[in-house]
């Protein structure tokens, strides 16, 4: 198995998962999804354990992989950090950029712009994350760009279903265009600001990712109350 399809498949089971396709408390029998995809155990072992390590199923003794059922609470709270990770994050890559950061960002900016002139969200969606790898690494902190990289990968399935929300897209892209520009005038404050605005999930965009998540949720009637906005 190549790894483009090992990633496929990891990718068809998280969204499986974030989709509601597979819910709170199911759970993932190997052996039914190596026949689904066509693949043997192995692969769909080795996918499940990542799907484990960002928070999406839990694997359990003689029960296997079990879908996890998301608090809102504990993802606004996963964002409010990850905004400020970022904003650290933009700052410093406005400090510190390079001409080979910059091109590398400009690169990742104009792939996201191929994504929504196709009007592509799942190929948006990949593209995104290779911009805000970009800004990591930009950031020339390999401590920040580790710290980054790993509460990316926890949020990964939810920033996908933000980018579900209609016009989020092109919301999003837009506001990529004001951070490069921030970025690369080294407008330090500029670039963290925008950043962390663009990361935060709040006012009508937590209310929306809490509405998705809560038509997954509503039949276990664990949705609580969680805050309006960000501080």
């Amino acid at each position: 198995m190549t790894e483009n399809i090992f990633y496929k498949l990891r990718d068809d089971i998280e969204n499986g998962i974030v989709t509601g396709e597979f819910e709170p408390g199911e759970r993932l029998d190997e052996m039914q999804l190596a026949t689904r995809f066509g693949v043997s155990r192995t692969p769909i072992r080795e996918a499940l354990m990542q799907l484990s390590a960002i928070g999406l199923v839990e694997i359990r003794p003689r029960r296997g992989a079990v879908v996890v059922d998301p608090a809102p609470q504990r993802v606004f709270e996963m964002f409010e950090v990850m905004a400020e990770l970022e904003g650290i994050a933009g700052a410093l890559a406005a400090r510190r950029h390079t001409e080979e950061d910059q091109t590398t960002l400009l690169c990742a900016h104009d792939k996201c712009k191929e994504a929504v002139a196709a009007e592509e969200t799942d190929r948006y969606y990949y593209e995104n994350e290779i911009f805000h790898r970009a800004i990591y690494a930009a950031s020339h902190s390999g401590f920040l760009e580790e710290q980054c990289t790993a509460l990316h990968r926890r949020l990964r399935p939810y920033r996908r279903l933000q980018l579900r929300v209609r016009n989020r897209m092109k919301t999003s892209f837009g506001e990529h265009g004001e951070i490069v520009e921030a970025i690369l005038s080294g407008d330090a404050h500029g670039a963290r600001e925008r950043l962390r605005s663009h990361v935060a999930v709040q006012g009508d965009r937590f209310g929306d990712l809490v509405a998705n998540l809560s038509n997954r949720e509503r039949r276990n009637g664990r949705l609580g109350s969680a805050p309006s906005s960000a501080n």
